[in-house]
């Protein structure tokens, strides 16, 4: 359980990093490459034998291949579904890629939970809506619409994207060598470093905004509760179930966010707010049942 209060605390972090150092007029890619970087540079200093770096299973280096790949598209439907549909929608259907860790522990991995948990994880869902969804975002064109239809289809792929590349961590926990995990890790953000500089490149041949020092000095700040995230996430994985981990992760770095928006950013909670804040609460309470 300390392993999965750490990686939520971590997240919360984080998202907060993020926040504090975003600049709109910035290569938006910048705070992300240093981030990549930082992690990847933990992970190899975490190697008990430096030099055997490449001494790794073919198994481990495909999935962390795939994982570095799904990382960055989830950072790309985010962001395209931003400009679309505004960012609290986005976050929501963000959140909500838990399902897909969910549906691959089940389907592939054996683990059944119990009806006390299903409803933890359907008040976990609701909340996430609950608090994100609201009146804040863009003006949505009609379901039935051209523009409705696209909209919801980047939505969907947001969730898929982001969901992928949770159930990484589950894939390797499950089918992974633990002792290959650092080794894991730094090919999987190295990947993600390599993508992200090549989307930089393109950023500043479009836009021509540069890659500046502050904003990888910024990554590097949020390099480091990224990578312990991630490692405490798996940490968590390899002796909870993923029914347990994942909703309580989501919901727990909610709270720990809105917490700190609430004491440091003098935030002020609607009452759906606090209503979802309720449901967290409970969803916790089942889910350790």
């Amino acid at each position: 359980m300390l392993f999965l209060i750490l990686a939520a605390f971590s997240s919360a972090v984080l998202t907060l990093v993020l926040k504090l150092f975003r600049d709109p007029e910035g290569n938006r890619f910048g705070i992300l490459l240093g981030n990549y970087l930082t992690c990847a540079l933990i992970a190899f200093l975490q190697m008990p034998e430096k030099g055997g770096v490449f001494a790794v299973s073919a198994s481990t280096l495909v999935m962390s291949l795939i994982g570095g790949v799904l990382f960055v598209a989830g950072l790309v439907m985010i962001q395209t579904s931003v400009d679309r549909n505004g960012a609290t929608l986005t976050a929501a259907f963000s959140k909500l890629g838990l399902i897909i860790p969910l549906l691959i522990s089940f389907l592939f991995f054996g683990e059944v939970p119990s009806l006390l948990k299903l409803l933890g994880l359907g008040m976990t869902i609701g909340a996430i809506l609950l608090i994100n969804l609201g009146s804040g975002d863009k003006a949505q064109a009609a379901a039935g619409s051209e523009e409705g239809r696209i909209s919801l289809t980047v939505l969907l792929l947001t969730l898929l994207a982001n969901g992928c590349a949770e159930s990484m961590a589950k894939v390797f926990s499950h089918l992974g060598d633990p002792r290959e995990d650092t080794r894991y890790f730094f090919f999987l953000f190295l990947t993600a470093a390599i993508l992200t500089f090549l989307l930089s490149a393109a950023e500043k041949r479009k836009s021509g905004r540069r890659l500046r020092i502050r904003e990888l000095a910024a990554g590097i700040l949020a390099g480091i509760p990224n990578y312990f995230c991630s490692y405490f996430l798996l940490k968590a994985l390899l002796e909870l179930p993923a029914t347990l981990v994942y909703p309580a992760f989501s919901v727990g770095s909610i709270l720990l966010v809105t917490a700190a928006g609430v004491l440091f950013f003098r935030e002020k909670l609607s009452r759906r707010q606090l209503a979802g804040l309720g449901l967290i609460l409970g969803a916790l309470i089942l889910l350790n049942l």
